[in-house]
C-alpha cells in the first residue's frame, strides 16, 4: 500500500447508482417464508415484491404512530 494516493483527478460519485436495486440476504423463519411464498404464488408475483409490500406498509404504520 502506498503512503499517499493522488485523488486530484478523481471524479466524485463516478460509480454511484441511485436507482440500483440493493440485494441483501434476508433469512426468514420457515413458517414465514412458506406463508409469503404461498401468497406470492397465489398472486403470481415474486416473493420479494410481496415482502417489500408488507414491509412498506409496516413502515407507513410506524411513521404514522411516530416510531
Amino acid at each position: 500500500m502506498k503512503k499517499e494516493y493522488d485523488f486530484s483527478k478523481a471524479v466524485q460519485g463516478k460509480f454511484y447508482r441511485p436507482i440500483a436495486k440493493l440485494e441483501i440476504p434476508v433469512y426468514l423463519d420457515k413458517e414465514v417464508k412458506e406463508f409469503f411464498s404461498k401468497t406470492a404464488s397465489k398472486k403470481k408475483i415474486d416473493l420479494d415484491k410481496v415482502v417489500n409490500t408488507v414491509l412498506r406498509k409496516e413502515m407507513e404504520m410506524l411513521k404514522a404512530i411516530g416510531v
